[in-house]
């Protein structure tokens, strides 16, 4: 009747550790009442039961180790030690009954103490999430400042950049501006070149061109026609168009624009700027090429062919728009 009786104790103690903790009359935190229902199922046998001396202190083991592991137990933790006595609770009790024989009484102890040490390593997945966290974080934040350097640098490439008189690169192959300052005529070297002026643009835009200056303007818009002309080593397009004005007795009028550090031409045979149109007004050209910076700073070579011309849509209707600024198509 031994086992018969052990088996009985242990339901009885289930069913009260049970009844005690969903009807206590006083609030416990959930770490106490996990210590206290381990507590009471561990010392009750031994009111109910006579064990041997060694069977109590393996079970006071037991219950040292237990109160050891459900401090560290979280909340929901706590409630898997109710839970494990269920199974036993739903048993089947007329079996647990009916058996008869001496049973050891080491099987007391199995019930508890295997399922707690499970519960202790759960804790330990939580940290090495976080740990997997924090190199994330640092890759992501790393290449964010790189496309932004990048950017700023090719901005900087771009622009080009201009002299002190504004002028802008000039092509390759194309000859450099050299200040008039500078430069050195040499008298005893006569070269030849070729000059034209010319103004027919006006005869295509007479709509919007001055009517006062009907007198001035050439049938067919030649002032002077193209031919061959002297000069000396040294000397720029500017030079050239003033002597040779001068020698024609051609009406020519010019101002110094130091901010360019060169001569404008501000009118030629008493046709000036703006007599057609806002962005009308007169430009040069050297071998088919518009320079882009004044003609005070274009020394001329040998052979060289130089061509004034009347602009009526700044140098878009004569092929000169680059010159002036304008975008290249």
């Amino acid at each position: 009747m031994n086992k018969k009786k052990w088996l009985t104790a242990i339901l009885i103690i289930g069913v009260l550790a049970i009844a005690f903790f969903w009807g206590g009359d006083y609030q416990k935190s959930p770490n106490k009442v996990a210590s206290s229902s381990v507590e009471t199922q561990v010392i009750e046998p031994e009111n109910t039961a006579s064990a041997t001396n060694d069977d109590v202190e393996h079970t006071e083991a037991i219950a040292t180790e237990t109160t050891e592991i459900t401090p560290s137990a979280t909340p929901s933790e706590t409630a898997k030690p109710i839970e494990t006595l269920k199974p036993n609770e739903s048993a089947t009790p007329t079996e647990a009954v009916t058996p008869t024989g001496t049973a050891a009484p080491t099987e007391v102890v199995t019930p508890v103490a295997t399922t707690k040490p499970a519960a202790t390593k759960q804790p330990t997945a939580t940290p090495k999430a976080a740990k997997t966290s924090v190199p994330e974080t640092k890759a992501t934040a790393k290449p964010v400042t790189k496309p932004d350097s990048k950017v700023a640098t090719t901005e900087t490439k771009q622009e080009p950049k201009k002299d002190k008189f504004l002028t802008d690169p000039v092509p390759s192959g194309k000859p450099k501006p050299v200040e008039w300052q500078d430069a050195t005529v040499d008298k005893k070297k006569q070269l030849t070149a070729t000059l034209s002026v010319s103004a027919a643009t006006i005869l295509d835009n007479m709509d919007i061109f001055n009517q006062d200056k009907l007198e001035v303007l050439p049938a067919d818009g030649i002032i002077y026609k193209a031919q061959k002309v002297t000069f000396y080593e040294g000397e720029s397009v500017f030079d050239v168009l003033l002597r040779e004005m001068k020698k024609n007795k051609i009406h020519m009028e010019f101002s110094m624009t130091p901010i360019y550090n060169s001569n404008y031409i501000e009118g030629i045979n008493n046709l000036y700027e703006f007599d057609a149109g806002e962005l009308s007004g007169w430009m040069y050209k050297v071998n088919g090429w518009f320079p882009n910076y004044g003609s005070s700073r274009y020394v001329l070579k040998d052979g060289d062919v130089i061509d004034w011309v009347y602009t009526c849509d700044l140098g878009r209707d004569v092929g000169g728009y680059v010159a002036t600024g304008g975008a290249q198509k």
